[in-house]
């Protein structure tokens, strides 16, 4: 007997100065995961919000979906409607949510969390360009401005615009393992992951017409994952020295190729423990981890769990 598919409950509260691209990010990922969630937008009274373009957004729900909601998403607000502290409407309508529920936040989103009391203590990020903003109001808080988003269990937060969707799909791929996000991402025509964090959109100089990217070597890389790929390697392929390489490399992918090396190992063996019945070490010698216990540190360091428990939560749901 096949078991019934909950369905999880996501609440979007749209602010007054809401982004329109930001707020259809939860409806447009979400919605395309199979009948996995239902997306639900709301405002703090139930009436229409202005969003920061000629148009404003009616809702067919008020504040009270956010107390029956599982996940709640904030997307960004106009900058200029960035305070340290929330309106009485705003308080109240967070209030509502309930102790445990997952909170997401999209670019400026998060100084709506901030400023709740929400992130003291925390890890968190924002858009580059409002980071100086964003510590300068909460200082408490722990700004990591070189990433794409921050998973900090019960809350998550993500950078500027399109790092909306990064977060989503990651959501997705955590709840319900990385087939379904890969599909949805290709859905959505957007990649299913995006490598590296903000230093790569951070504006920089224009870089010598003559510079090489490092993005033939990390596809030729990527085809030889279960290889001891060395940065002497990846640096002969991309025929650069290897302090021209590392430097590049960093510029473009926001990361050092080591880094980036063990990002794309973990995401392989995540992979290969949802679709097949491979072993752990077999695994790991397939992802280029040297042994077993190798793949068992990454993948707890990245993810917090063992590759048992990882593969017993996204079998059973396949």
């Amino acid at each position: 007997m096949s078991r019934v598919k909950r369905v999880e409950r996501v609440a979007v509260l749209a602010l007054d100065g809401v982004y329109p691209f930001e707020l259809g990010i939860p409806s447009r990922i979400f919605g395309a995961a199979d009948g996995r969630y239902e997306v639900l937008t709301c405002t703090v009274d139930g009436r229409p919000v202005r969003c920061n373009a000629d148009f404003s957004v009616t809702v067919e729900h008020g504040p009270e979906v956010l107390g029956t909601a599982d996940t709640v998403v904030i997307p960004a607000i106009d900058p200029a409607a960035v305070t340290a502290e929330l309106s009485a409407e705003v308080t109240a309508a967070l209030a509502l949510i309930r102790p445990g529920t997952r909170i997401v936040s999209i670019c400026t989103g998060a100084f709506v969390l901030a400023a709740a009391g929400l992130l003291q203590g925390r890890r968190a990020t924002t858009h580059w360009q409002l980071a100086d903003d964003f510590r300068r109001l909460f200082p408490e808080v722990l700004l990591d401005a070189d990433v794409l988003f921050v998973d900090d269990g019960t809350i998550l937060t993500s950078a500027g615009a399109a790092s909306g969707v990064d977060v989503c799909l990651h959501i997705l791929r955590n709840d319900h393992g990385s087939e379904l996000a890969n599909k949805v991402a290709r859905r959505c025509v957007v990649p299913p992951w995006r490598d590296g964090g903000q230093a790569q959109y951070i504006e920089q100089p224009v870089p010598d017409a003559a510079a090489t990217s490092t993005a033939a070597t990390r596809g030729w890389a990527l085809a030889r994952l279960g290889d001891p790929l060395t940065l002497a390697d990846l640096a002969g392929h991309a025929r650069m020295s290897l302090r021209t390489f590392a430097r590049r490399f960093n510029d473009e992918v926001g990361m050092s190729p080591g880094r980036w090396l063990i990002q794309q190992r973990v995401a392989r063996a995540r992979h290969l423990l949802e679709s097949s019945d491979l072993s752990v070490d077999q695994i790991a010698g397939e992802v280029g981890f040297a042994t077993g216990t190798s793949l068992r540190q990454h993948l707890h360091a990245a993810i917090g769990v063992s590759p048992g428990a990882y593969r017993r939560t996204f079998q059973a749901a396949r």
